[in-house]
């Protein structure tokens, strides 16, 4: 019985505390609604900043992964060292997890379809492509092996250019003219998005034999590879980095390449320089000079390695983010203390009164915590609505936002814990006020 009495008479105090920390808050509005404002301001401040630096991490992974997965890159920066197309073949046999590979060649051509008339680019691949890419077709088929081997003049259109070019209706057996020659559509891609995987929804594609025709070129300034998982990739590029290091010769123990009299190849495939054209006047042409290893004639990517630095670097930003807007956080729960001192003052008499009636220096602690408290919470929902809002006024502009609920929570949690703790030294200097002094105050 006396268990059940106590726990009545401690649910009736905790009732009222509420109720009175309720009504210092109600009772004066204006203070009451600038101290929710700055925690407000803070915590929308946190999930809005944060919001916009994790879109944008989202952004930046999803244009590497429209890519494909496991994708490696192999790019030429140099016209001495581009590739030839049956490097691709040979790459695969011999690197171990590499599953596909395909010559790239990119280049412009006229297009033509009834009375339209424009350049557009163009991209040359083999039959691997939508292997490697990881990239379905909306309808039709990819060219096939033969039609590569064959030059043959067929094209599969990327999404956009489906859209504008037939205004909706199915392209597939249609032709197209590319720089004067007929092309037959034989399939669409689906779509991957504006600016993703590198914007092959505004391209054409076609056999990379056809793409060397109008580029005018006997060579491919790119390759690319799918490895058959995330721990072949990796050991793929190293494969590739000792094969194409031999190739170039500047491997520190690669063997040093003979010059010679004869015109030779100067692509990397037979592993020697290209030899440099005598001077006029008989005069003696010096000998090639190797490049160094230090030399970026070619560059071997994994994509995958490219997102995870990527998203890396962006969560770092979004810390950095959100620490910044924290400091806003920190002005708020200043402002709650300062407010809350500012009430101590003002409701000293009512202090008096409530310590002459029995309450007890916990009573009163635990009254100004509890306004406190409230404060916080109103604050960090309005702040949370507030930011919410923020970042679809930023999503309308085209930036690309995202509701972190990380950010949430951080910045409920990091208020709630601010508020509180800017508000024990007012309730502690609220409940040691000694009744007698109170009330000769009022």
């Amino acid at each position: 019985m006396n268990k059940k009495k106590k726990r009545g008479s401690f649910l009736v105090k905790w009732w009222f505390t509420m109720k009175m920390a309720l009504h210092g808050i109600v009772s004066n509005p204006l203070r009451s609604a600038l101290t929710i404002l700055g925690v407000a301001i803070g915590v929308a401040s946190v999930v809005s900043l944060m919001g916009i630096g994790e879109g944008a991490r989202r952004a930046v992974v999803e244009q590497f992964e429209s890519l494909g997965k496991n994708v490696i890159t192999i790019t030429a920066h140099d016209s001495s060292v581009e590739f030839k197309p049956e490097d691709s073949d040979e790459l695969v046999e011999r690197v171990e997890g590499l599953v596909a590979a395909s010559p790239i060649v990119n280049t412009k051509a006229t297009i033509r379809w009834r009375r339209t008339r424009g350049n557009i680019n163009v991209i040359g691949v083999d039959n691997e492509f939508p292997k490697i890419r990881d990239h379905e077709l909306l309808s039709g088929h990819f060219f096939t092996g033969l039609h590569v081997k064959q030059r043959s003049p067929v094209a599969v259109l990327g999404y956009n250019v489906a859209v504008s070019l037939m205004a909706g209706r199915n392209p597939v057996g249609k032709t197209i003219e590319l720089n004067g020659e007929t092309y037959r559509i034989v399939g669409v891609l689906t779509e991957k998005g504006p600016g993703k995987a590198d914007d092959i929804d505004n391209k054409v594609v076609i056999p990379y034999t056809a793409a060397m025709k109008i580029a005018e070129k006997r060579t491919v300034e790119a390759i690319w590879g799918k490895a058959a998982s995330k721990q072949d990739a990796d050991l793929a590029v190293v494969q590739l980095g000792r094969i194409f290091k031999r190739k170039l010769g500047i491997a520190q123990n690669a063997p040093t390449p003979a010059s010679s009299g004869g015109e030779e190849n100067s692509m990397p495939g037979n592993g020697r320089p290209m030899p440099m054209p005598e001077k006029p006047g008989g005069v003696e042409r010096p000998k090639p000079i190797l490049p160094s290893a230090g030399d970026q004639l070619i560059t071997i990517t994994s994509l995958n390695q490219l997102v995870k630095e990527a998203d890396n670097a962006n969560r770092v930003m979004t810390l950095l983010l959100g620490g910044i807007a924290a400091v806003s956080l920190l002005v708020g729960g200043l402002g709650i203390m300062n407010i809350m001192l500012v009430s101590v003052t003002e409701r000293t008499a009512e202090i008096g009164v409530r310590r002459a009636l029995g309450a007890k220096q916990t009573d009163l602690l635990l009254q100004f915590l509890l306004e406190a408290f409230y404060v916080s919470v109103i604050g960090a929902i309005a702040g949370i609505a507030a930011g919410i809002w923020g970042l679809n006024i930023f999503e309308s502009y085209g930036f690309t936002t995202a509701v972190s609920f990380q950010a949430i929570k951080i910045a409920t949690i990091v208020a709630l814990i601010s508020g509180l703790l800017f508000g024990v030294y007012p309730a502690i200097s609220a409940s040691s006020v000694p009744p007698v002094e109170a009330l000769r105050r009022q």
